[in-house]
């Protein structure tokens, strides 16, 4: 079974062990800093970098096997609020330690100037870099534990799931173009899917990682933008914004990881799984646009089809669907034989699982009911829509 090395474990530990455990990061992350060059801050490249430095290896070795291990009684949500606490512990002694190497003056000018000449910048200048990645390796790392707790895979070689920590963990809107971001420096086993990132159709999406650069330089810069802000601030803001990162990974997880089992729920309850997947679709597009949950939930609903065995085909079909066939929907419905009540149930779940039942789900779902042979029950669907808000 794999462990948890020195270098990868967030502990309990006391205070003094704590900080000892921070300033061998530091160490680490001083490495990294001296390989940027003036302008990564500036234009953004640096986060690129920063993703491949924080997730290259440790997404291979600290898996579900190694939070067995270490907390081998606690629920996933136990361990996870644990690792959050942590992290902002852990966020809080670094902002702590590089609070006094640096000040406003010096963030102001890594903001506002400087060539992409090599990084020769002055002790506070080396400190808010070191400060600025920190925080967000250890965001990224700490988003990446949450989803490995709720079962929600990250692949390192799919270009997707290396978007998913980032996407979750700053919730950035990125569809901006920024600089051209560079390969140079990262890791030889990530330097591949990065390549891949920077392809095709991912290639504005990845446009969007020197955007998020630019955010998180600038996030410092206010944080210590102002030359006032001192040690207890540093501690308190690295904490805080590590916890809200922390909880709204954990709130964008769970929610998947519920969706997931849901989908495997669905699939299980009935045997009539092709009228499933046309009565989830047409509930989803009744309002003219799937929302990001829903299609989530029928990706989830497709891949529990396989492995169940489904016949192919029923996935081509929708795969190549343009325009869905109300009454074609209708018309297997009524040809069903037996009970119906599970594609009702399904069809509320697929409505509800944005939060937000709109008009057109309840006429969807009312229709469905009569050709289901149930009864409308619209406190039940009321409290369905309630429990994924």
């Amino acid at each position: 079974m794999m462990r948890f090395s020195a270098e990868q474990d967030i502990h309990d530990g006391s205070a003094e062990a704590d900080e000892s455990f921070v300033r061998k990061e530091i160490e680490r992350i001083r490495g990294f800093v001296g390989n940027l060059s003036m302008g990564d801050p500036r234009q953004g490249t640096w986060f690129v970098k920063l993703l491949a430095f924080s997730l290259d290896g440790y997404v291979q070795e600290v898996d579900a096997a190694c939070f067995r291990e270490k907390y081998p009684d606690l629920p996933a949500d136990a361990v996870v609020d644990a690792r959050v606490r942590m992290a902002a512990n852990y966020a809080g002694i670094e902002g702590g330690l590089s609070a006094a190497a640096y000040n406003g003056a010096v963030a102001a000018t890594i903001g506002s100037g400087g060539a992409a000449s090599p990084l020769t910048l002055p002790t506070g200048g080396v400190g808010f870099v070191v400060d600025m990645s920190y925080t967000t390796y250890l965001q990224l790392r700490m988003a990446h534990d949450i989803a490995v707790l709720h079962g929600v895979p990250l692949d390192i070689e799919d270009p997707d799931d290396m978007w998913k920590p980032v996407r979750i963990a700053f919730a950035i809107r990125v569809g901006e173009t920024g600089g051209n971001a560079t390969l140079k420096f990262t890791p030889a086993v990530v330097r591949p899917v990065l390549k891949k990132m920077f392809s095709g159709q991912r290639l504005a999406m990845v446009k969007g990682l020197p955007i998020v650069g630019k955010h998180l330089l600038q996030r410092n810069i206010i944080k210590f933008g102002i030359p006032i802000v001192g040690v207890p601030t540093a501690v308190l803001v690295n904490r805080w914004t590590t916890r809200v990162v922390g909880d709204q990974a954990k709130e964008i997880l769970r929610k998947e990881a519920r969706i997931r089992e849901a989908a495997s729920r669905l699939v299980s309850s009935t045997d009539a799984r092709e009228e499933l997947v046309w009565v989830l679709w047409l509930v989803m597009r009744v309002d003219g646009c799937a929302k990001d949950d829903e299609l989530l939930l029928l990706h989830h609903v497709t891949e529990a089809m396989k492995k169940a065995g489904c016949d192919e085909s029923l996935l081509k079909e929708l795969r190549e669907l343009v325009e869905l066939d109300e009454s074609m929907v209708w018309r297997r419905i009524d040809s069903l034989e037996g009970a119906k009540k599970a594609l009702h149930d399904a069809a509320v779940v697929a409505a509800a699982v944005d939060g937000r039942i709109v008009s057109s789900e309840i006429s969807a779902l009312k229709e469905l009911a009569v050709r289901c042979g149930v009864e409308y029950d619209s406190g039940g669907i009321e409290d369905c829509e309630n429990s994924w808000r």
